[in-house]
């Protein structure tokens, strides 16, 4: 564990949020696993990570009672999904960045992952790798714009300034800084931004992987 994680998980504890370390996405997938118990409501926030960890395999075996949104088929379903993850014993997702602060920065389209993290399950549990963790909320913005929006932009297939360039188009003209300027894009993926804490001691546990994982 090197001085930044350690810092990263000794503040994240002082905002309320228990850490945890492991080395590999085993490890976490083991550590996340240990989180909930046979017969739990569950629910998962959009993660190239989770797939990465197994999470969302593991959740499939029968033991858990999964709000799949993979397996909604039609909008209204999945909507009915995001909608009933609020009353979840335990929802799954990771972060766009970690500062170093002990803040979890995070962007969504439509924010349902974001409104879920803040509010509504009783336990939030977030996988991330060390690639995701930042100096400062500067540091985690300047990530979003040039590797996770544009990585997952490309991925979605949207029609946007970064999925073609591969960072914002604020970035362009030294507004890198702004959040809500430049992409007037119909397809845009940053439209809801938060930096939490929170509120509830033991509610929200943060799983630090020694691994890159994600965007």
């Amino acid at each position: 564990m090197n001085d930044s994680i350690r810092k990263t998980m000794e503040n994240l504890n002082k905002n309320r949020m228990e850490s945890f370390f492991v080395e590999t996405k085993e490890e976490a997938l083991k550590t996340a696993l240990s989180l909930i118990s046979d017969g739990d409501t569950v629910s998962v926030g959009g993660s190239v990570t989770l797939n990465e960890v197994g999470i969302l395999e593991a959740l499939k075996c029968g033991k858990y009672n999964y709000l799949d949104r993979y397996a909604a088929s039609s909008p209204q379903e999945m909507h009915d999904i995001f909608r009933q993850s609020f009353s979840a014993d335990a929802y799954f997702t990771s972060s766009n960045a970690v500062t170093e602060e002990g803040e979890l920065f995070n962007c969504d389209g439509n924010a349902n992952r974001v409104a879920a993290m803040m509010y509504g399950p009783k336990k939030v549990i977030v996988i991330v790798g060390k690639n995701k963790i930042v100096k400062d909320l500067d540091e985690a913005l300047i990530r979003l714009k040039t590797v996770a929006a544009p990585l997952n932009a490309k991925r979605l297939n949207k029609e946007t300034y970064c999925a073609k360039i591969g960072h914002c188009v604020t970035m362009d003209n030294g507004k890198e800084r702004d959040m809500t300027c430049g992409c007037r894009s119909k397809d845009r993926i940053c439209r809801n931004y938060t930096v939490m804490g929170e509120h509830l001691p033991d509610r929200v546990k943060v799983i630090i992987v020694n691994e890159d994982l994600g965007y």
